[in-house]
């Protein structure tokens, strides 16, 4: 018998980034990187354990920018030509590293054979990534999820009901274009969360989401289980938070699986590490050095400088995955034991919620981490993996409440998104927000094309300012000049637009080409702002 439910989510994320008029653009790479290390490493870990008829249960978004890019037919050559580059660096770096040192050799040697196998599972289902997980949601192993629009933070456009409409309802819309069917739920992006918000969600026929650990602990009235069964709000959707034990064990920066020394180093790359000459090729043509994901070298000590680290190997590594798959195992067995006591009978749900690309991006050896940890528990009884729509179904009894404004940022609430660092952001989404409804009421009924096409330019240079991740990267110090030259220049391309529909001023080539490089959701349309 389940003593209680166990709830992996995955949230996969990334900014709009797309620049059909350069042949290269670093950012995009962060879609590659992302491709490489997270999402095609989980579609093979998802095909060994299917085809071993291992009962896993993950649950994930897919947010809206991820499923556009991951569709785009330029990004998927640019792609791909990524990948053929790395094949033959990982070829030149075989014979180089047979010179150098054993370790060395035996990744040279490793990373050919990956990335060759990579471009073989990507070709085989020919390059639709969506589509591959989507197979996993038929054989109902995988609940794919939906996000708001382009990650917008909801929390601080709550006062204008038609922006919060809009990305919701176009986030649906995006999912239901890739996939040929509706989300049952939904990430609010930063698991930005403040009452009313649900609303909207009900609205839409969404029957859950996700929030941080604080919206249950203070919600109102005080939640009975705390963080360890969903709630219904007053709406009627449930709402499932966040386990912090979970997160600590897995993604604690002291305490940690990945920080064990015989994980691969992220930040030693040869990108960095070989000649100007010889990685020429293979980064940015301005020169300027990024990752490849050839890495030999492994984390050995926090205490250890970069130039000091031990070389990696991938065996120690993978035996590494199997001590802590188990141990997490374990844990959640001892969890859920604990807490079906502590709940008189009970059964908790304990909701895991990381960032997909933790998991072989940030963490190498995560996708791994993630096969072997279901692995782990097929004998474990007492825990029973799940999605969130099969934990609705099976619980009879549930709490109304109204969670607390929370996010799952730095203490958990909006400080990452609004500080001293982005405040000036926000003045202006607010002018365009009310701009936009202005002009979709003005023009509800508009029938000249070309300000239809100008109109709806305009609605998707609102929603991609919105995009949380400028304000994100802005704080957290990154790359603030392309975050903050993203932001201005989709304040400068709507309120251009703006001036020129005003004046009658329209130019089709000028609106031509801002719809090739911002060309995202084709089928929108402006009139969702009019309320």
């Amino acid at each position: 018998m389940s003593n209680g439910y166990f709830v992996l989510t995955l949230h996969a994320h990334l900014p709009y980034i797309n620049h059909p008029d350069f042949s290269e653009f670093m950012e995009e790479k962060w879609l590659f990187e992302a491709i490489n290390e997270t999402y095609l490493p989980l579609l093979r870990v998802f095909k060994r354990l299917k085809s071993d008829h291992i009962p896993f249960k993950v649950t994930m978004s897919i947010t809206p920018p991820l499923m556009e890019m991951l569709s785009n037919p330029d990004l998927k050559r640019k792609y791909l030509s990524h990948l053929t580059k790395l094949i033959e660096l990982s070829e030149k770096e075989v014979k180089r590293t047979a010179a150098e040192h054993p370790k060395k050799h035996k990744m040279a040697k490793f990373y050919l054979d990956d990335f060759k196998a990579l471009k073989e599972l990507y070709e085989s289902i020919n390059g639709d990534i969506v589509s591959a997980f989507m197979e996993f949601q038929r054989s109902g192993n995988l609940e794919i999820i939906t996000c708001n629009a382009t990650h917008g933070f909801l929390p601080l456009m709550a006062r204008y009901p038609e922006a919060v409409n809009a990305q919701i309802k176009i986030g649906i819309e995006t999912y239901r274009s890739h996939t040929g069917i509706l989300p049952k739920g939904i990430w609010l992006a930063e698991c930005g969360y403040t009452p009313g918000v649900d609303e909207f969600l009900r609205k839409h026929d969404l029957s859950f989401f996700f929030v941080d650990s604080h919206a249950l602990w203070f919600s109102d009235p005080a939640a009975r289980y705390g963080v360890y069964r969903p709630v219904i709000t007053p709406s009627g959707v449930f709402a499932f938070a966040r386990d912090p034990e979970s997160s600590q064990q897995v993604w604690s920066a002291e305490i940690g699986y990945p920080g064990d020394s015989r994980y691969r180093e992220f930040y030693r790359d040869v990108g960095f590490d070989r000649e100007d000459w010889y990685v020429a090729p293979y980064v940015d043509p301005s020169g300027e050095r990024h990752n490849t994901g050839i890495k030999y070298h492994k984390i050995t000590s926090k205490k250890v400088s970069l130039n000091q680290k031990d070389y990696y190997d991938i065996d120690e590594a993978m035996q590494a995955v199997k001590e802590h798959a188990h141990d997490f195992a374990m844990k959640k067995k001892e969890q859920v034991q604990r807490l079906f006591e502590t709940l008189g009978g009970i059964e908790p749900v304990i909701v895991a919620p990381f960032d997909a690309e933790l998991y072989g991006h940030w963490w190498f050896e995560g996708p791994y981490f993630i096969e072997e940890f279901f692995r782990a528990i097929v004998d474990i009884k007492e825990l029973n993996p799940a999605t969130p729509p099969e934990v609705i179904n099976a619980i009879d009894i549930v709490q109304e409440v109204t969670p607390a404004a929370s996010t799952w940022g730095a203490n958990g609430y909006n400080e990452v998104w609004l500080n001293g660092k982005n405040d000036w952001i926000y003045r202006h989404l607010d002018e365009m927000i009310e701009k936009m409804i202005k002009l979709a009421r003005e023009y509800y009924k508009e029938k000249d094309t070309l300000k239809i096409r100008a109109l709806n330019q305009m609605a998707r240079e609102l929603l991609l300012a919105q995009s949380s991740d400028w304000a994100f990267i802005i704080t957290t110090g990154t790359t603030v000049e392309y975050a903050a030259n993203r932001t201005k220049t989709h304040i400068k391309r709507f309120n251009d637009l703006f001036e020129k529909l005003h004046s009658n001023s329209l130019d089709p080539k000028e609106l031509e080409t801002l719809e090739w490089v911002d060309g995202i959701f084709k089928d929108i349309d402006y009139r969702i702002y009019a309320g």
